[in-house]
């Protein structure tokens, strides 16, 4: 039989205390307005000083389907999901089977007790937790939505007195939540009490689990990357956004939307625009449009988008004309798995279009890096003439992290390029759209009507030579596509440069990384340590890659490669851009949809060293 704690003593879970240290999972159904409580509840643990690491599961559809959100509570302030679950918060029938299997054991289970369950519905190494919310609010209200969102509250209320949250928090955030809205206040206060009384009446509180205030949040931020680099992306200039509805990236551009009416509205007057075209392809080809007219413009989309765009991107790349593309990972193929997350568009994206492409890629770890990268993105794009990459995905873009505040430099300038002015045209200098004239493969360029006789020439998708002039001779287009390369090699100069750090310990090991994996692997570090595993450690941050990550390989005995993909596409990018050795880089791949663990980590690495016969502690070799 399940344990209980109404009416017995307080029964601890495997290594005692656990105080600012578990995590905590809900289970909910789609649509039944639990996200808002279960947002704060991770808040208010913030509040108290204590960081957490939020992660939303969520269905493909509108409502109906099973919905989890997990809150990690962890005073040292790892970032990454840390795998298993120490209390699950069950409100779904549907799923509860599978909820209840995945408590660890020692752990609790919060249901809603209403209607007797079986015994078989528990299982004997977990602590039950019995409340009947729904005759709770059968009691205390009569309408059937308001008996449906209150009872989110109340579990609320009810956690925070099983796991010891200060309730005056709780009430600041609702305070804060409905300002402007003084009379749903009270009402939920007064829920949030219902759950916390019947809590402290029928449990011993607090469990084992349990939050105390500290000081371990700082002046970090709780933001999600996709409102994070829509910002960014209005802090590097864009004025212009073109989109088409498509999960996980459809939030950036409504946040762009957002940030523009706060930022960029003057009066009557917009400095922006923002359309919702009527596919990918058309916003694709408004961006680049108006990236030829000047102005700054990106596209948010996902895998599916990615393919559709296809032979724009080409187009743009081959006519040299700035564009921006914040694509926002999911699962794939085709459809795939629209609300889980992967690292699964790097190959796409790196050689989108046919022919012979390379584009720039940019791989922030966190909101904090969508946020640069997302400004810094246009600057590259007018620079170097062509279409970039910011690479997120769905775990970045539409989960809430703990960061580093947002900073910037109001001196900095937006850097336009090789842009050609009418004085320049006017001293006579020489101006051909695709001639390099200092041999960095970037060509000057013009703005429509900088000047009535000079400096026009025709923008198209065929081949011509360096003055624009029609050409389908071999020699012209290899001249052409030559410099197409030249250009990528200077764009190794202006990316952002890899993070490499040192093992405490000499070691012939490595391991590569890049994205969102960089929370996980934070933490991986510390564990692999403690068991004697050290490696040093390169997080990539852009593609083209500098030449020290071929350096960094070539240093090693073995190298890992984390990625969250199947086919190892970083590795495959990694092999063939750096000639490396593929036998140097072993494929630690996570690709189920969920974001990947210090755990999974540790686990496949220490399972993988006793077959490669790599000693952890080998120096490297000299």
């Amino acid at each position: 039989m399940p344990q209980s704690l109404a009416g017995s003593s307080l029964i601890q879970s495997p290594g005692g205390d656990r105080t600012n240290d578990f995590v905590v999972k809900f289970a909910n159904v789609n649509g039944s307005g639990s996200a808002s409580a279960n947002l704060l509840f991770a808040r208010s643990i913030i509040r108290m000083g204590v960081p957490v690491v939020a992660r939303n599961i969520f269905p493909s559809n509108i409502q109906g389907l099973p919905t989890w959100y997990e809150v990690r509570v962890t005073e040292q302030g790892w970032r990454g999901a840390r795998g298993g679950v120490d209390l699950m918060v069950a409100m779904n029938p549907q799923t509860w089977d599978k909820d209840v299997n995945g408590v660890d054991p020692g752990g609790y289970l919060f249901y809603d007790s209403t209607k007797p369950m079986p015994a078989s519905k528990f299982r004997p190494d977990i602590t039950v937790l019995g409340v009947p919310l729904t005759a709770i609010c059968n009691r205390a209200y009569t309408d059937s939505r308001q008996r449906q969102l209150f009872k989110n509250i109340i579990y609320v209320g009810a956690l925070s007195a099983l796991l010891d949250i200060d309730p005056a928090v709780i009430e600041a955030l609702i305070a804060e939540q409905f300002k402007g809205k003084d009379k749903l206040i009270r009402p939920n206060i007064d829920a949030l009490h219902m759950g916390r009384d019947y809590a402290l009446q029928e449990f011993p509180c607090p469990l084992p689990l349990k939050v105390r205030a500290a000081d371990a949040v700082g002046d970090a931020i709780f933001v999600d990357g996709n409102a994070a680099a829509a910002l960014g992306a209005v802090y590097g200039g864009a004025t212009v956004c073109a989109w088409y509805p498509i999960t996980p990236s459809s939030s950036l551009a409504e946040a762009f939307q957002r940030h523009c009416r706060r930022f960029r509205g003057e009066g009557e007057q917009n400095k922006y625009a923002i359309v919702q075209a009527e596919d990918e392809l058309a916003s694709i080809g408004m961006v680049i449009g108006a990236g030829w007219n000047g102005a700054r413009a990106f596209t948010s989309t996902s895998g599916p988008g990615i393919s559709l765009m296809q032979e724009f991107l080409g187009l743009a790349y081959f006519a040299e004309i700035p564009a921006v593309i914040f694509d926002v990972q999911r699962g794939g193929p085709s459809t795939g798995m629209p609300t889980r997350t992967q690292q699964s568009d790097l190959l796409a994206c790196a050689y989108a279009s046919h022919g012979d492409t390379k584009h720039v890629l940019l791989l922030p770890e966190d909101p904090n890096e969508a946020f640069e990268m997302g400004s810094l993105a246009f600057d590259l794009a007018d620079r170097l003439q062509t279409p970039v990459f910011v690479m997120l995905d769905l775990d970045i873009g539409m989960n809430e992290w703990l960061c580093r505040p947002f900073a910037w430099d109001d001196n900095r300038r937006m850097d336009r390029g090789k842009v050609m002015t009418r004085e320049m045209l006017e001293a006579g200098i020489d101006f051909g759209r695709y001639l390099d004239v200092d041999g960095d493969g970037i060509p000057y360029r013009t703005y429509p009507g900088t000047h009535p006789t000079r400096g026009s020439y025709f923008t198209r998708g065929t081949t011509r030579d360096r003055y624009a002039r029609y050409s389908e001779e071999g020699p012209v287009y290899i001249d052409n596509m030559e410099r197409l390369l030249a250009k990528f090699e200077t764009a190794k100069t202006l990316v952002p440069a890899p993070v490499e750090r040192a093992a405490a310990e000499p070691t012939g090991l490595g391991i590569v990384y890049f994205g969102s994996t960089a929370a996980a692997m934070d933490e991986a570090l510390v564990t692999m340590a403690e068991r004697g595993i050290h490696a040093d450690t390169l997080r990539l941050r852009a593609f083209p890659f500098s030449d020290a990550v071929a350096d960094f390989v070539r240093r090693h005995d073995t190298v890992f490669l984390v990625e969250q993909n199947r086919d190892g596409q970083m590795r495959t990018l990694l092999v063939s851009e750096c000639d490396l050795d593929p036998a140097r880089l072993v494929s630690i791949r996570h690709y189920d949809g969920t974001p990947i663990t210090a755990r999974f980590i540790v686990g496949a690495i220490a399972a993988a060293l006793p077959d490669l016969n790599v000693v952890p502690l080998r120096k490297a070799v000299p």
